[in-house]
């Protein structure tokens, strides 16, 4: 029965592999043809399956007898007898185990061998998971770099903008500057040409008055322009202190991609320096199953209890097999003695060879051994199901972590796809606006920097609803499937 399992379940990844191997040949960079290299490759899945066909050979190891033995005398002076000279003394004995000993060692090996595999298709899975994880972490830090060099080109063009309003008011104040001088050139002169002396005073009086408020009108005029154009250089110099920013971010996270990338090539067991290939845009993973079915799997098929459960079985073929190692052991064997003629012998068997059947059975007296024997498989027995229960607990909290991870990963995925929407709306409408003089630098850049940060966190959601989703295949057993790219 163990074995049709054992067939099921390796039939099971033959025609997992064949599947990604196809999908594979239809989207040679893609995330399913970075799967295929991984299960392939990936040492510490070598390594377990090794050990799988390890263990698998000690199953006839524990199901066979042990070696029968052969002895061998000869005299070096024959030895004297009634019916002859003794030359050489032979036996052959072959030792029996009791009855059930030699079942329950290859169980016992057999659950062992099973339990083996079950840390192949954990470690399988666990590769399989950590290849997504670290491909969507490559694919946010791509996004992160595209967005910011988006980002960039628009404070280009916003500083742009604040170049021309800038020149523009540079061009407005000098010509305010002129008109003032000239009108004030003008009203002097009509006084000039007036009257008597009072007349001359008084018009004097008046015009200094005039031209006083003209001066001051002026020089209002002349401040104003200055911190206009004071204002424009700040502006100007705000626009290249964000870029400045989003470059030194954009090194910072190619730094970043370059670590991932070499922590992801590990997985496929190729050079840290490899190329890693992902998508211009990733859509959202579809749940092809209902979170109680993830739930039931993984109680049913997680490959960590299976281990145990084999575990727990083997013991209990051990525990059956020292019980009965406790019994007497039997021997049977075949002595022949040769015999040679001797001149003072007138028997009839004289010179004729000994053959002696023999009998041999152990005598375990000594218990103590075989008690402590029994004892240490009944607490590993409890240590297993201890292990089991220990195991089960961490994947349920596991679990509701990863349905946390995914509805709320669903829930942003939904709200920043609105929100980046909106945001994207109101900064073409901001650019406009200020193209026109009409809104500020502050209010430009404050809707840009959300509109950023929407994108980002837009990205994230998707990434990390992904991410959630293969956490969840991994739990529960499941099979990949549903992936979309473009």
């Amino acid at each position: 029965m163990k074995t049709t399992v054992y067939k099921k379940l390796l039939f099971a990844f033959i025609t997992l592999g064949s599947w990604l191997s196809g999908y594979s040949q239809q989207y040679p960079d893609s995330l399913i043809k970075y799967l295929e290299i991984a299960a392939k490759n990936n040492p510490a899945v070598l390594q377990k399956f090794s050990e799988y066909q390890a263990a698998l050979q000690k199953v006839p190891q524990a199901g066979s007898l042990s070696d029968p033995e052969l002895s061998l005398g000869v005299f070096l002076k024959p030895m004297e007898l009634v019916n002859g000279n003794q030359v050489a003394d032979i036996r052959l004995m072959q030792m029996f185990p009791w009855f059930g000993v030699l079942r329950n060692a290859k169980d016992e090996m057999s659950f062992m061998a099973n339990a083996k595999f079950e840390l192949f298709r954990d470690s399988k899975l666990q590769v399989f998971y950590d290849v997504q994880r670290t491909w969507y972490e490559l694919y946010k830090i791509h996004k992160d770099i595209s967005i910011s060099e988006k980002n960039i080109e628009i404070l280009k063009i916003i500083e742009r903008l604040a170049l021309v309003r800038f020149k523009s008011a540079s061009l407005e104040n000098p010509g305010t500057s002129q008109q003032s001088s000239a009108s004030s050139s003008v009203s002097t002169g009509g006084t000039a040409t007036g009257g008597s002396g009072m007349q001359t005073m008084g018009g004097s009086q008046g015009n200094t008055g005039s031209s006083g408020s003209n001066q001051a009108s002026s020089m209002q005029t002349g401040t104003m322009g200055t911190s206009a154009g004071s204002f424009g250089l700040a502006e100007i110099y705000r626009i290249q202190i964000e870029s400045g920013d989003l470059e030194n971010n954009i090194a910072l996270l190619k730094n970043q991609q370059n670590s991932i990338i070499a922590n992801f090539n590990t997985y496929l067991n190729r050079p840290v320096t490899s190329p890693v290939f992902t998508y211009v845009n990733l859509t959202s993973d579809s749940l092809e199953f209902e979170l109680t079915a993830v739930r039931d799997s993984m109680l049913a098929h997680n490959p960590m209890l299976g281990m145990l459960d084999f575990e727990k079985q083997s013991l209990e073929a051990r525990e059956k097999m020292v019980t009965r190692m406790g019994y007497p052991m039997i021997g049977i064997g075949l002595n022949y003695s040769m015999i040679g003629k001797s001149d003072m012998s007138t028997s009839s068997m004289n010179g004729k060879d000994m053959i002696m059947p023999m009998a041999v059975f152990t005598l375990p007296v000594y218990r103590k051994k075989y008690t402590a024997m029994q004892k240490e498989a009944e607490l590993l027995k409890a240590a297993t199901s201890e292990n089991w229960q220990a195991t089960a607990n961490s994947l349920q909290s596991e679990y509701y972590q990863a349905v946390l991870l995914y509805e709320d990963s669903r829930r942003r995925v939904k709200l920043y796809e609105n929100q980046y929407q909106l945001a994207s709306k109101s900064l073409d409408l901001m650019l406009k606006s200020f193209s026109t003089s009409s809104s500020g630098l502050t209010d430009v850049l404050r809707v840009r920097q959300q509109t950023l940060d929407y994108e980002l966190k837009q990205v994230e959601a998707v990434a990390d609803l992904n991410t959630a989703i293969a956490w969840l295949r991994r739990l529960g057993n499941l099979e990949i499937g549903g992936n979309r790219w473009k």
